[in-house]
């Protein structure tokens, strides 16, 4: 079910097609709560979180404004805005992701122990160096490259203008460059 179906569905019986859209959209917003937050308790929480909230919200609106919804841009909405207001209330650590085997890409078969310990240890390394990004860059770079939604969608998530948000992509970017750079020369010299 694409989510135009699921939003029609929606609209008709939200608590009849409410387990779709969970089943639908869990692993995302963990996945974006993750990345924001660098830890798997609190990442599981604020997605659980985010679903109480839609079903509240969904339950508020009327089925016009339900089926006109954009699903992935909204519920990044609320899952970044839970994120947003746990780091406020506590200042969380930033590098947590060091045992996240749901952040690697799934094996080949051919693939050796070796190459699935060196795949590992890079998504641990990269998710240390997207945890320890800037709230405003990480937000940036996760809704852009970790959960592939387009500027517009951003915009909306994250309440401003597109060309705000393409810079601070860029600029998240060009900060994770040089953090792996950094790591690379230090590495190099030890």
């Amino acid at each position: 079910m694409d989510d135009d179906d699921l939003l029609h569905a929606l609209a008709r019986d939200l608590d009849g097609a409410f387990e779709a859209l969970v089943r639908a959209h869990a692993d995302r917003c963990y996945s974006i709560a993750l990345r924001f937050l660098g830890d798997p308790a609190d990442a599981e929480e604020i997605a659980q979180d985010a679903f109480v909230r839609a079903h509240r919200a969904l339950g508020s609106y009327g089925s016009e404004r339900i089926a006109e919804l954009r699903l992935r841009a909204w519920l990044a909405t609320i899952v970044i805005n839970l994120c947003r207001s746990r780091v406020a209330r506590h200042r969380l650590p930033t590098t947590v992701l060091t045992d996240a085997p749901h952040l690697t890409a799934a094996a080949g078969p051919s693939d050796t122990p070796h190459e699935r310990l060196a795949r590992r240890e890079s998504a641990a390394h990269w998710a240390a160096l997207v945890a320890g990004l800037p709230a405003r860059y990480r937000a940036a770079v996760v809704l852009r490259h970790v959960d592939g939604l387009s500027y517009e969608e951003m915009s909306e998530v994250l309440g401003r203008p597109e060309g705000t948000i393409r810079a601070q992509v860029h600029r998240g970017l060009a900060l994770l460059r040089a953090a792996f750079e950094a790591a690379e020369r230090e590495e190099s010299i030890a």
